[in-house]
């Protein structure tokens, strides 16, 4: 006998014993119960269903008979298979009734307490049934002169293969537990909060299990979850039978013994006393410690020991992670288990035999006989009792089975109390000589089936229950986790809940600092993998003729980056961010530009100053040595010109530091190549007065009018001019502006000027270059020419350098970035600049300042 299941009956008596404490409900009509045995066995099941449909004084299966009982609904179903089986025969028959007081019988195994049926017993029968149809489909009874057709209802606390009787199409069939599927979500659930991807499955082997696998499986799949392995748990209805499967036994505990750390077992109520069996017969007695597991239990599962098993101790199940219909500690349950003792209820003939199991003693034949060793007293108390036999607190069964008595008798008070005609049913009321309410002058039973539809009440707890989806009531399940203790009891802790009516997002909740878990763990949650997880900064790949959670794990490719665990691709980091070393996150870039306090910056922009400050000099002493032949010599003010736009030219550097903006960008290109412009403009126009003079000194030369002073300033103006038109042709068609590069540096976002036309601004360079090009091949031709202060000489060597400069930037240019394509423009420049003014000026302020005896006209015409 399983003690444990007792509870189910006790939860029955209690509610029967609750509603007929309740003047509310079913005034004036007492409710009692009866119990009878299907001992696990489809045949049984049936002979116990035709017991209570048929079975007065004597079975005459399909007769109705004096004082017969009339049974209108049922309660019951732990196992799918007796649901089924209890089902088949209440959907074919059609119950008469007549009477005034109401029995609850329930149907209860000596291992499994299944069935409650509710009937309402008949009064004296006036005429003894002459003659019955031996029909599946109809029994028309004549009781009381009246004539009525009532089909049994259903009622299953306990069942979750719903799928076979929803199959057959049972129009009597309702379910007081949540739907399957909702479990099987959250065990799915469960396994991704916890990382378990790797986990073995254990099913028992009968339609239960099979239609458990086939709607759990491809649920894990499709959320990347993978099944090590698959058994099938035999199937029994009683452990002594266990023997007989001695080789699946061994094959069970050797594939229990591999490194998968998450095992889910689906069965039912003795599958978990199957299973201690299992591991015990392979010798886990000497593995404990070692042992260690997640059992992850469905609901039908339930931890107990009976018979043999009822010394054997649960510690290999610390730690377990159990579904389990919603339950609440119902008022009053634990007190009224209290009261409970042999004598308790003279129709309780299950009584002595639980007390005989549960306290491991024996009732005398006689009590008058002495006392002896072993003999039960009755002063023993059930609070005594370990909990893998019995439990004080109400489980989620016997909660279901509280829920299911008070749905049916409040769907009968609506019933008896309801003024409303139902499908012709006539309900009347006179008040009988005591004063009480007479009613159900004709009641049928067919109409429970609406009122059970739409029931909806409030239980003692609280609760509201209802049959939401015609078949099924309620959808929560409580998330239990098992602490064994050593005393071989243990404590249910309530960790979580499923609720398919929660809000999104609180449907799976789980409280983790709750749980408790095997010792033998040195992580916790432990890993339950095919293979260690990849690291941020890998990817998986699939191994080949592997299940998809077996993968290698490689490093992502360069510029892209993984930053969780197990992710099947790597990504690129957002433009504005760069890949760390690691591969494993993304690094913010620096905002990077040329500015006056880069240390690159502050070199350039001291150069600049430098060159600023000794061309003003060279300025200074040319303005004050004005009248001297040397400053007079090759047009003065074309050299205060070309002074001028050197120092200009040392200052437009500045308009490249700093962050790029709208005016910079606008400016500095154009500034810079009309500058340098009118300073080799001036620098070809000294060096064509330089030849055209040595020409025009011959007698007889055409060059003679050529050589006037506007000459000089028509080549500066006129080529200035050109390279004027190209850069406002520039700003015109395509400017510059500022741009932001993300791609050019890896850990930098560049903020630059983008030239707008490179095409012009190549022209810009190119036409500077002709001009440069042009003075020095004409500097070049009359670097000889018979002059003590031959001008052209230096103007020779400050082109050659300048070209040399310039022809080198290109290609520097164009393989910088950043701040070095920059600095390589400002270096350009200074160095350009500084050819010039060395190259040009530095030989004349070399005389003027240290030798000022050569600077006369006797010494600078002493050469021709």
């Amino acid at each position: 006998m399983a003690t444990k299941f007792y509870q189910h009956a006790l939860a029955l008596a209690f509610a029967v014993h609750e509603i007929n404490q309740d003047p509310q409900i079913l005034p004036n009509v007492t409710l009692g119960f009866h119990i009878c045995d299907s001992y696990y066995d489809a045949t049984m099941t049936y002979r116990s269903t035709l017991d209570l449909l048929f079975k007065s004084h004597q079975f005459s299966p399909n007769y109705k008979c004096d004082k017969q009982r009339n049974l209108i609904a049922v309660i019951g179903g732990l196992g799918a298979a007796t649901s089924s089986h209890i089902a088949k025969l209440l959907d074919f028959y059609k119950i008469p009734q007549v009477g005034s007081d109401l029995e609850i019988f329930a149907q209860i195994t000596n291992r499994d307490w299944r069935y409650l049926l509710l009937s309402i017993s008949q009064m004296q029968c006036h005429e003894l049934l002459k003659y019955c149809i031996p029909s599946f489909h109809c029994n028309l009874i004549l009781a009381n002169g009246l004539l009525t057709e009532i089909k049994a209802t259903d009622i299953i606390y306990g069942s979750f293969d719903l799928q076979e009787l929803k199959t057959t199409h049972y129009s009597s069939f309702y379910s007081m537990v949540p739907k399957e599927s909702h479990q099987n979500i959250g065990i799915v659930h469960l396994l991704q909060y916890f990382g378990w991807i790797w986990v073995g499955i254990f099913a028992v082997d009968n339609n239960s299990g099979q239609h458990f696998l086939q709607s759990l499986e491809p649920l894990l799949h499709e959320n990347g979850i993978c099944a090590a392995y698959t058994k099938r748990l035999p199937y029994i209805a009683r452990l002594d039978k266990m023997e007989e499967h001695i080789e699946i036994c061994y094959s069970i505990y050797k594939q229990l013994k591999n490194d998968i750390h998450v095992v889910i077992i689906y069965g039912e109520s003795l599958t978990i006393a199957a299973l201690r069996f299992i591991l015990t017969l392979g010798g886990i007695e000497n593995e404990k410690l070692y042992f260690k597991k997640v059992w992850i239990m469905t609901a039908q599962l339930d931890f107990m020991l009976t018979g043999l098993l009822r010394g054997w101790d649960l510690q290999i199940f610390h730690g377990a992670i159990a579904f389990a219909i919603h339950s609440e500690d119902t008022p009053n349950f634990s007190e009224f288990l209290k009261t409970i003792n042999p004598h308790w209820n003279k129709g309780d003939r299950f009584i002595q035999v639980f007390w005989e199991q549960a306290f491991d003693c024996f009732f005398p034949e006689s009590w008058e006989q002495t006392e002896v060793m072993g003999q039960c007293t009755g002063k023993e108390k059930l609070e005594d009792i370990f909990k893998p036999l019995f439990e004080m607190s109400m489980t989620g069964h016997s909660y279901s089975v509280y829920n299911a008595v008070h749905s049916v008798a409040r769907a009968l008070h609506d019933m008896c109390s309801s003024q409303s005609n139902y499908n012709r049913g006539k309900y009347t009321s006179h008040t009988n000589k005591r004063g009480n309410t007479v009613k159900m002058q004709t009641l049928q039973a067919w109409q429970l089936h609406p009122l059970l539809q739409s029931i909806s009440f409030n239980n003692s707890v609280g609760e509201r229950v209802s049959f939401e989806h015609r078949m099924e009531t309620g959808g929560k399940f409580d998330i239990i986790n098992l602490e064994t203790l050593p005393n071989n009891s243990f404590q249910r802790r309530k960790v979580g809940k499923v609720d398919p009516n929660a809000p999104q997002g609180e449907q799976f909740t789980i409280d983790e600092s709750m749980l408790v878990w095997h010792p033998g763990f040195k992580q916790v949650p432990p890993f339950s993998l095919c293979n260690e997880r990849c690291r941020p900064g890998c990817r998986k790949k699939k191994k080949e003729d592997q299940p998809f959670c077996c993968y290698d794990c490689i490093l992502c490719p360069d510029g892209e980056i993984s930053n969780s665990t197990d992710m099947d691709d790597c990504f690129r980091c957002p433009e504005d961010h760069y890949p760390s070393n690691g591969r494993n996150t993304c690094i913010p870039k620096n905002i990077t530009f040329l500015s006056y306090k880069d240390p690159l910056g502050i070199s350039l922009s001291a150069i600049a100053v430098s060159f600023v400050l000794i061309t003003i000099l060279v300025l200074q002493i040319f303005i004050k040595h004005k009248d001297t032949p040397i400053v007079k010599a090759n047009n003065r003010n074309l050299s205060y010109i070309l002074l001028i736009s050197l120092l200009l030219c040392f200052l437009s550097p500045f308009l490249f530091l700093g962050q790029p903006e709208e005016v910079r960008c606008l400016l500095r290109q154009p500034t810079f190549g009309i500058l340098f412009s009118v300073a080799v403009s001036c620098v070809l126009a000294k060096t064509m007065i330089v030849s055209l003079a040595f020409l025009a000194t011959k007698p007889g030369s055409w060059m003679n009018k050529w050589a006037g002073r506007r000459l000089p300033y028509s080549i500066a103006v006129s080529s200035c001019l050109i390279q004027a038109s190209i850069c406002i042709a520039w700003l015109a068609t395509s400017p510059p502006f500022p741009d932001v590069d993300m791609h050019s540096a890896h850990e930098e976002i560049i903020l630059q000027c983008n030239e707008g036309s490179v095409t012009m601004f190549y022209c810009v360079l190119s036409y500077m270059g002709f001009l440069a090009l042009a003075s020095f091949i004409v500097a070049f031709l009359v670097r000889k020419l018979p002059d003590r202060f031959n001008e052209a000489k230096f103007i020779t060597f400050s082109m050659l350098a300048f070209c040399s400069v310039w022809i080198s930037f290109v290609p520097t240019y164009l393989s910088a970035t950043g701040k070095a394509m920059v600095a390589v423009e400002i270096f350009s420049i200074l160095t350009s600049g500084a050819s010039l003014l060395g190259c040009i000026f530095f030989p004349k302020c070399y005389i003027i300042v240290l030798r000022p005896g050569l600077n006369n006209r006797k010494h600078l015409l002493r050469q021709f």
